[in-house]
């Protein structure tokens, strides 16, 4: 294996942009949720009329549909996923929007008959029922309780308060209290390995909430810490959580 040194400058240039984990490719892997998101979205999105899509990205999952509403609109609050976005989906048609959904989607009750997304920062149930017909559908996967927490708590350490949080539960019960009906909710554990330092730096770069004082600097002592361990022991094991969730208004 490479230097602690060179593997951690490498990971600390490589890019940011978009929501591409193609720079992983055989220094980690994640298993994936059994439903296949990806292929039930583009299903959704084939038959549609008009649909939103919430903290697209950089718009890559919405690319990989093999057709599109005839009208698509997305939202993304980073500038440079948001240009990235622009980039991939302007050319199909699709309306781009730079916008936190948490602080309210820019368009009109009623507009959409499909609103998805993939890992929201937070759903904004209220939002949701609003801009939705009625009849139309949410569709989304959403990152659930402690996911990845093996390696976040290897930098923070134990965090009990914070594995309370994006319970499934909790987000049904708060889409039926904002008008929608849940028709589905599925669970899921996924298996993560991460297998040399770079990984870890850049994934942390990547998803900065996960750790979000973050810094090779800062956390110099803990990452020679986590190399020696991936050197002697092999790679570090975590666990994502995702759930499926669908609702109606």
């Amino acid at each position: 294996m490479r230097s602690f040194d060179d593997l951690v400058d490498e990971a600390g240039t490589a890019g940011m942009t978009g929501w591409d984990f193609g720079w992983l490719g055989g220094r980690a892997t994640e298993e994936r949720p059994p439903w296949g998101y990806a292929r039930m979205l583009a299903a959704r999105l084939a038959t549609a009329r008009s649909a939103l899509d919430i903290d697209t990205g950089g718009g890559e999952l919405i690319a990989q549909a093999p057709r599109l509403p005839a009208r698509m609109c997305v939202t993304e609050a980073w500038p440079p996923n948001a240009a990235r976005a622009r980039e991939l989906l302007v050319p199909r048609g699709c309306e781009v929007y730079e916008a936190d959904a948490r602080e309210g989607l820019p368009f009109p009750g009623e507009s959409f008959d499909l609103v998805t997304s993939r890992h929201p920062v937070s759903p904004p149930w209220e939002e949701v029922h609003r801009v939705l017909v009625p009849g139309g559908h949410y569709f989304a996967q959403h990152v659930g309780p402690a996911s990845a927490f093996e390696l976040i708590e290897f930098f923070l350490g134990s965090l009990p308060d914070h594995r309370q949080g994006r319970d499934p539960r909790h987000e049904a019960a708060a889409a039926e209290n904002s008008g929608l009906t849940v028709t589905d909710l599925r669970t899921a554990r996924c298996r993560m390995e991460f297998f040399d330092i770079g990984a870890v730096v850049w994934i942390l770069r990547k998803c900065v909430w996960w750790v979000p004082d973050f810094s090779v600097g800062r956390y110099h002592d803990k990452l020679v810490e986590l190399d020696t361990r991936l050197r002697t022991k092999g790679p570090l094991v975590a666990h994502s959580t995702r759930h499926l969730i669908e609702a109606r208004r």
